[in-house]
């Protein structure tokens, strides 16, 4: 076993849960965050399965050197031309980490129907694997966010510039929102709940903490329970590409924010640095914690692999 990962098999031990990553746009590393977060926890000796669940854009076998092309994948299971979940797994180079393809090159792979998803689920919990790592597609689409509410710890990736920042306080007020449709639908106040999700609406609500004010007013009950909502709903941060100390203090910036704003807890999981090494491994088709080790970026992986497994 590496020596850098030593005691995260005692920190594994027992851990049998599902991780979703993913952001609010594309481009700011969400696919090598989940290659590598993977192959940190197989490195500390528990098994654990990556499924590209980016339907649309699977590329997670290139972050891991895995050729794609002519493999079963997750598409066959979805059909059901594979019956058996554990069937799609492939061997990567890395002992103990397996890997589920995406949907390579197949015209509307990436729409999937509500039970292809509740199905999916029941297989993805059946694995045997210590951990389960779900590289999501970017965006707030219906699947992404299902997957992201269902998964037993969830991540949003960031980058510190305004787009990505954006687009993850959008991604995180969708997600909250579908997760408040589905536990509301038989609430009464739950026509007022669609009214205030909807982006624009006469009462001029605009957040999660704003609907919960008109929520309490009408009904206090129901407003206890969308308050429970808030205090469930839990997801984690993990800041990419920082290049300045500036930088660092985003990721508490925005969880102030979605605390004041929103309502809802956002951990401030860590953050990993703008580093050469970065690509030069993505062009190695290696995760940077084997090409590069002794990198920032590799020492910041596990920090916040050493985080998630502790807390």
């Amino acid at each position: 076993m590496d020596p850098r990962l030593a005691g995260i098999d005692r920190r594994l031990a027992d851990v049998r849960r599902i991780v979703a990553v993913t952001g609010g746009k594309g481009g700011i590393g969400k696919t090598f965050l989940a290659a590598n977060l993977g192959a940190v926890a197989a490195l500390g000796g528990k098994s654990v399965v990556l499924v590209d669940l980016d339907l649309g854009g699977a590329n997670l076998h290139t972050c891991l050197g895995v050729r794609g092309s002519a493999r079963v994948n997750l598409t066959d299971f979805l059909d059901d031309r594979v019956p058996d979940l554990e069937k799609v797994a492939i061997e990567t180079p890395i002992p103990k980490l397996r890997l589920i393809l995406g949907a390579l090159g197949q015209a509307g792979a990436a729409e999937t129907t509500q039970t292809q998803r509740a199905t999916l689920l029941d297989a993805l919990r059946a694995l045997p694997a210590d951990l389960v790592i779900l590289d999501l597609a970017a965006g707030s689409d219906r699947p992404t966010l299902d997957f992201f509410l269902v998964s037993d710890e969830s991540f949003v990736v960031v980058t510190p510039e305004p787009t990505s920042i954006e687009n993850a306080y959008a991604f995180l007020r969708g997600a909250f929102y579908r997760r408040l449709a589905q536990a509301m639908q038989t609430s009464p106040v739950r026509d007022l709940v669609r009214e205030g999700m909807a982006a624009r609406n006469e009462r001029g609500i605009r957040t999660p903490a704003d609907l919960l004010e008109h929520v309490e007013r009408i009904d206090a009950d129901e407003g206890a329970r969308f308050r429970r909502l808030l205090d469930e709903f839990r997801p984690r941060l993990i800041l990419n590409q920082v290049r300045s100390s500036e930088d660092v203090k985003i990721g508490f910036s925005i969880q102030s924010a979605c605390k004041k704003y929103f309502g809802f807890a956002l951990e401030y999981v860590g953050y990993v640095n703008f580093d050469d090494a970065v690509w030069r491994s993505v062009k190695a088709s290696k995760p940077l914690v084997l090409a590069h080790p002794q990198s920032d970026g590799a020492l910041y992986i596990r920090r916040i692999v050493k985080k998630i497994l502790e807390g």
